[in-house]
């Protein structure tokens, strides 16, 4: 009860100290390193992405001035002043989580043993994890996605780049040289693949595959899976092709791990309702033989088909701390 006035006025008003407010948390860094591109996010641990950046390097120099400079430049602009409690990195190609290095990356020759975690603990004097695209893209889901809460599910992305990351028992599948699964044999005999084998699932499930089926077949240069799906039965075919041969890969990966769940990012989103029924349609006709619940495929959130790596990385953080 507030005090009266020694002269009977208004009552004294006593100040209240604000309650102690909790030191805030320090934030996520997650770096993803594409073929001529690097990005970065600063995340909160709600998975929000607070601040992006971009910087580009040519992907066809043999030296690793330029991969230095564009992921320097990239990480000091997202991340200067703020506290991170460590960095997650994404790479589309081969890794060595443990040395923090690329073994390679196919058509980036620069790429090939870069100490990109080295680069980044000492530009930034934090913790610096690094692990595969595909792995990464599973732990975002895990962490700020559907995933939330599941002991095994599987998470694939679609579109220039392809690969499955597989979150099994509670622990994320990532065996050393371990790679996405694009270049597993889907075709004896196919096509020739960038890595010199022949019938990888890459050659039918990316985009560069939709665009030359599309003008083989008369429909044009630069066709996307959204354009063909708004042509309707004009393009109904082609779409069926291409969901079909994404669910190629996915079969194997519910043959030997029966994750249940597949989680779909990247250009299939674009492809609508549609495209992730006859996925699933398939992937559920070719494993049929299976003693497990039917898998089920999901869309990824639309907003953001592209974050679901850097979100990994933020998730990679999370799992090492």
């Amino acid at each position: 009860m507030a005090a009266l006035a020694p002269d009977g006025g208004r009552p004294r008003l006593r100040l209240v100290p604000d309650p102690p407010v909790a030191p805030a948390r320090p934030l996520l860094g997650a770096v993803e390193v594409l073929p001529g591109q690097v990005r970065a996010a600063l995340v909160d641990h709600s998975g929000k992405l607070l601040r992006r950046t971009v910087a580009g390097f040519d992907p066809a120099a043999r030296e690793a001035a330029g991969v230095d400079a564009a992921v320097r430049q990239a990480a000091l602009e997202c991340f200067d002043g703020r506290e991170l409690t460590g960095v997650g990195v994404a790479a589309a190609g081969l890794v060595d989580p443990e040395r923090g290095t690329f073994i390679e990356v196919n058509d980036v020759p620069a790429l090939r043993g870069y100490p990109v975690a080295e680069v980044l603990r000492r530009a930034l004097g934090v913790p610096v994890y690094v692990e595969h695209r595909a792995r990464l893209q599973v732990l975002g889901d895990r962490w700020f996605g559907v995933g939330r809460g599941l002991r095994s599910f599987a998470s694939v992305s679609t579109g220039e780049v392809l690969g499955v990351g597989v979150f099994f028992g509670g622990e994320l599948l990532a065996p050393h040289g371990g790679r996405s699964g694009a270049h597993m044999t889907v075709l004896a005999g196919g096509e020739p693949c960038t890595c010199g084998a022949r019938g990888c699932w890459k050659t039918v499930a990316t985009t560069r595959w939709l665009r030359r089926r599309a003008q083989t077949e008369g429909l044009g240069t630069g066709m996307t899976l959204e354009a063909l799906v708004r042509r309707g039965d004009g393009g109904r075919p082609m779409v069926e092709e291409y969901a079909d041969n994404l669910a190629l890969g996915l079969v194997n990966i519910q043959q030997l791990f029966a994750p249940g769940l597949f989680v779909l990012h990247g250009e299939a989103v674009e492809g609508g309702e549609g495209f992730r029924a006859r996925v699933e349609e398939r992937l559920r006709r070719d494993s049929g033989w299976s003693t497990a619940a039917p898998p089920r495929v999901v869309l990824g959130e639309a907003g953001r088909p592209d974050d679901v790596a850097l979100l990994g990385g933020a998730g990679l953080v999370l799992t090492h701390r």
